[in-house]
């Protein structure tokens, strides 16, 4: 499941849900954040029931090295902005900004695994970062940014584990071996 990308796409989602429901208080966040978690848990079990325990398969040495290498990068971006936003006081863009950081990493790694489909994760989330900017600049509220921000990523990402499992479903139905 994890190895098949679901996993990761499932739970990164509910993450940018949370973001998103941040805007929200009371009784309507704790809803929310249910609903995305029956979401995330939904996609894991629909995965876990029609991937095979392979899908993915083990990574090659040099697919491994590659992947980390997109990661890391991707990580220590999103770590310099977090500190550089804090310290410019201007917290409210380290989510468009994260988001677009999040977005350009799925460019390199539809190389890495081979999968040009993760060309529409970068498309969207870089989107997604752009309309939380736009928001931003339109002085919307950081609740806006982060709602806007949130919503899409959510939606791209649990879009993309969806698209994954119906795509495996479906081979199945048509006794294709992934």
């Amino acid at each position: 499941m994890f190895r098949s990308g679901v996993g990761f796409l499932a739970l990164f989602g509910f993450g940018w849900w949370l973001l998103a429901t941040s805007a929200f208080g009371g009784m309507a966040r704790l809803v929310e954040a249910v609903a995305g978690c029956a979401v995330t848990v939904g996609l894991m079990l629909a995965a876990r029931r029609v991937l095979p325990a392979s899908a993915g398969g083990p990574f090659p040495a040099d697919r491994r090295r590659r992947f980390n290498q997109v990661n890391g990068v991707q990580w220590l971006l999103i770590v310099a902005i977090a500190v550089v936003c804090s310290r410019a006081g201007a917290p409210v863009l380290v989510p468009p900004l994260v988001a677009m950081v999040v977005g350009l990493h799925f460019l390199p790694l539809a190389a890495v695994f081979e999968q040009p489909r993760l060309r529409v994760p970068a498309v969207l989330l870089v989107v997604a970062g752009s309309a939380g900017l736009a928001v931003w600049l339109m002085d919307g509220s950081a609740s806006a940014v982060r709602l806007t921000v949130g919503l899409l990523a959510a939606l791209t990402l649990w879009g993309m584990a969806l698209r994954t499992v119906a795509g495996a479903a479906s081979a199945a139905g048509r006794g294709v071996t992934e």
